[in-house]
């Protein structure tokens, strides 16, 4: 899905170049879209965020259990904790990061055109810059949403607190912490979400060209792939990207699920080190990989269902010549 003025000899006929969208529209058809993956999968990531922050006690619980367990207790509706709290910041987080995405890819690929890499590198590199520059813009935006939904998803979990909705989270937060608080775990986020997405986007990028050479369309092949052929390429493309980051980036995200969903007010809060250090004494390195396996999912999922959508808004989008 590269929208750079370097284009991919096999099919560059899919591809449409940001200057080629109507940004309004875009935007707007964009948000909606996006909203009904994360209405799909908010589910994925609430349990994740259980099994990451569970006591030793129950660490043994799989996803399946903790799923029954939230249905048995707080119905469907257990599944969504903290989601309008996630909607209402993820539409501007989501524009800041497609708009960093795509005008910083564009750079990227004229920046490495010149070292005559093959297309697989080139793809991986320029959009792994991408990738990560788009995660930077949108942490701001992002990190104090995660906080506050990160304690609505695990309240009255395993012995944390109970809210009474996102504001009262807020109000709690800034009473105890200041609006450092809203920002507690940043420098892991930033840690975790970019080189997530920096591998993300590289192996997708690298993957896809892969894929299309398997498929024939490489060299001085010219002919259109057909639109089966496109989704298929770029939804085993969002796998492999899934798959990749999910199993590097995991226990940083533990991590800072842990350091985000401590008690306000709380004397003597763990920081990183002291997280680290009480998973690996509680559980071994296993520790560090708590909700791989709805992290694995959930990212693969999203990104196979966010690649696709994004493809399919682009041209849906895209101005007429």
């Amino acid at each position: 899905m590269e929208s750079s003025g370097v284009r991919p000899q096999s099919f560059g006929q899919t591809e449409i170049n940001w200057d080629k969208l109507d940004k309004k529209k875009f935007y707007v058809v964009g948000a909606g879209l996006f909203t009904g993956i994360t209405v799909a999968l908010y589910p994925v990531s609430v349990v994740k965020t259980r099994l990451q922050v569970a006591s030793k006690d129950i660490a043994d619980r799989n996803a399946f259990s903790v799923a029954r367990s939230i249905l048995r207790s707080d119905g469907v509706a257990g599944l969504y904790r903290g989601f309008g709290t996630v909607i209402t910041g993820a539409v501007p987080a989501r524009i800041i990061f497609l708009t960093a995405l795509e005008t910083t890819k564009v750079a990227a690929f004229r920046m490495v055109e010149p070292l005559k890499l093959s297309e697989p590198s080139q793809a991986a590199i320029a959009n792994g810059i991408a990738g990560m520059m788009g995660s930077l813009c949108a942490q701001a935006v992002y990190v104090p949403i995660d906080v506050i939904s990160q304690k609505l998803m695990v309240q009255g979990y395993s012995g944390y607190a109970t809210y009474n909705g996102g504001l009262d989270v807020f109000r709690r937060i800034i009473k105890a912490d200041g609006v450092r608080g809203l920002y507690r775990g940043f420098g892991l986020s930033v840690i975790t979400y970019s080189p997530s997405s920096a591998v993300w986007w590289a192996s997708y990028g690298s993957s896809q060209r892969l894929f299309w050479r398997l498929l024939g369309y490489g060299g001085e092949h010219k002919e259109v792939p057909s639109l089966g052929e496109i989704l298929g390429v770029q939804a085993a493309g969002g796998v492999v990207a899934g798959a990749t980051a999910s199993c590097i980036t995991t226990p940083l995200d533990t991590i800072k699920t842990r350091l985000q969903v401590q008690a306000l007010g709380q004397e003597n809060r763990q920081n990183a080190v002291q997280v680290v250090k009480k998973l690996l004494s509680d559980e071994g390195w296993i520790g560090l990989y708590r909700g791989l396996g709805p992290r694995f999912f959930s990212m693969s999922a999203w990104g196979t269902s966010m690649i696709l959508a994004y493809e399919y808004l682009k041209r849906l989008c895209a101005k007429e010549d």
